[in-house]
């Protein structure tokens, strides 16, 4: 069954001594607003995130397949599909037949998750259509601003015999000593219709969420995780308030000797640089909410 309510959802997550979105075009430094020095990491290394912890606790459950794997070759999932319905692929083209092209894009909606919550583009040479995703994320947003460190490594080893006697390479990594990211998230039930987003992918997806960060181990990405969900349900499918009105019930405030000082605060500038998630508290207004609008804790 298809979800029936719309959701708007804010969750935060740190990180500590590690690079959680290296930008490829800057040397791999951590991702950063210019003008506000305020830490970025992007909604397709989140989605990426997802996707492994779906790919990884759901294997071999049927229709939790991951269209956008490591290392797919995205023609060769689509034929998945013409092969199922015994349908044959013309270049770049659709069966000509409108009931055929349906099939073959909700045969793509129901085999894999990523699909049906994110969307997908598959106008390909084996073409399958596309379908726009009821779940959209936005980029993520450090609370306040990073001075991310450049770390000098060594390399211990050498990799030819004829190198043995010389000086070990030097290397570089970048590190964020401590960051607390907000992320925002839109859930549009209109369009879970079409791909078949349904109530079980919803669990899923909150499930990802809370344990992604702890399937995603590594030495660049330092000491990751979830620290706070926040789910606002609608009571109808196209909403009963502004998602912006909502999110702005979320705040966020540095303690220094157990009072709480607002972000933007004057007050704020002159704090130590946070470097644990204790140095800070999320407050949530559920005071008054919208009438339609209820707050859900999934975990």
């Amino acid at each position: 069954m298809t979800i029936e309510n719309r959701y708007d959802f804010v969750f935060f997550f740190d990180v500590a001594n590690g690079n959680p979105n290296g930008d490829p075009d800057a040397g791999n430094l951590p991702r950063m607003d210019p003008e506000t020095s305020q830490g970025l990491v992007s909604d397709v290394a989140i989605k990426r995130k997802i996707r492994n912890y779906i790919a990884t606790t759901c294997e071999g459950e049927k229709g939790y397949e991951i269209y956008m794997a490591e290392r797919a070759v995205l023609n060769e999932q689509h034929k998945k599909a013409y092969e199922a319905l015994t349908l044959k692929p013309e270049s770049k083209k659709l069966p000509k037949r409108g009931e055929d092209a349906e099939l073959l894009t909700r045969w793509m909606c129901d085999n894999f998750f990523d699909i049906r919550t994110f969307g997908a583009v598959m106008t390909t040479e084996v073409n399958a259509g596309q379908v726009r995703g009821p779940v959209q994320i936005s980029f993520a947003r450090s609370e306040e601003p990073i001075l991310p460190l450049e770390i000098s490594i060594t390399r211990s080893s050498v990799t030819n015999l004829r190198d043995r006697d010389k000086e070990r390479t030097m290397g570089r990594k970048h590190i964020v000593p401590y960051g607390l990211y907000r992320v925002h998230g839109y859930i549009n039930a209109k369009l879970s219709e079409r791909t078949g987003f349904s109530e079980g992918d919803l669990e899923k997806l909150w499930a990802a969420i809370q344990g992604m960060f702890d399937l995603d181990r590594s030495a660049a990405r330092g000491e990751m995780a979830t620290r706070c969900l926040i789910v606002f349900k609608h009571e109808s499918a196209l909403g009963n308030a502004p998602a912006h009105e909502l999110f702005s019930r979320v705040t966020v405030s540095r303690l220094m000797d157990e009072e709480a000082i607002p972000l933007g605060d004057n007050r704020s500038h002159d704090l130590p640089p946070a470097r644990a998630f204790s140095d800070y508290r999320i407050d949530l207004d559920d005071e008054n909410l919208p009438s339609g609008i209820s707050i859900v804790e999934p975990f």
